[in-house]
């Protein structure tokens, strides 16, 4: 085995190009998305030239664009996959043991930054699951944008919406509960933690830049860093 190896792995779906080694065990797979996966080598194989397959979810339903929209169109399509996992399941990394999540916004066309719609998507890079809710502030109301799981190391689609909807994004609330299944894991507290967007970096073509999370421009938020969220908030714990 060598570096530009083409490899899949055996004990999950998946493969990618050999990129390095880590040490005499451990090599470093660069998967289609760009990330580098650190591997055992006895649980990856040489292949050919032949295909392997990414693993892929079924994204979430995206929110309903405002009556009229250009979104609107685009919405009646079926919801295509996005591939969520960008670090190893088998392998939990040391300083995945605090919890980190994130929230990233990527331009559907990022040249034309005054006019494109946008995606948004959950990080979650920690070894543990999150059950995550995501929601903006109406008044003094709230409503609910976004409910799900995201799995240890992976990113999940939330939605999809257009320079209209910008304005709906200023006053979020994001929810986060954390456990680890099949194992004892330390316990977490559940957060909820509100977030004020700078709605003027949606027009700002330099905010936007790829990360260890996207290969594409993107711009991401801390929500929780290291147990912590990073924002002025109450834990359900302290009320």
């Amino acid at each position: 085995m060598k570096i530009g190896d083409q490899v899949r792995f055996l004990s999950e779906v998946g493969g990618g190009r050999v990129s390095g080694f880590q040490g005499k065990n451990i090599v470093l797979v660069e998967d289609e998305d760009g990330f580098e996966i650190p591997m055992l080598m006895q649980d990856v194989v040489v292949v050919g030239n032949e295909d392997y397959d990414i693993g892929k979810v079924n994204t979430l339903e995206r929110k309903k664009p405002l009556s009229g929209s250009p979104q609107q169109s685009r919405e009646q399509e079926e919801p295509e996959e996005k591939p969520v996992t960008f670090k190893p399941k088998p392998l939990e990394r040391r300083e995945g043991e605090r919890l980190n999540l994130y929230l990233s916004f990527l331009p559907d066309e990022v040249k034309e930054i005054s006019t494109t719609g946008f995606e948004s998507y959950l990080v979650n890079d920690s070894n543990y699951y999150m059950q995550v809710s995501l929601l903006s502030a109406e008044g003094a109301s709230w409503r609910l944008r976004f409910c799900g799981v995201l799995e240890p190391n992976s990113k999940l689609f939330v939605e999809a919406f257009d320079r209209s909807q910008v304005n709906d994004l200023e006053h979020l609330c994001i929810q986060a509960i954390a456990w680890k299944q099949d194992k004892p894991f330390s316990l977490k507290p559940a957060i909820t933690t509100e977030l004020r967007l700078n709605l003027t970096k949606f027009y700002k073509l330099h905010v936007f830049c790829s990360n260890e999370f996207f290969n594409e421009p993107n711009w991401t938020e801390d929500i929780i860093r290291d147990d912590k969220p990073v924002r002025s908030a109450w834990s359900i714990q302290d009320s």
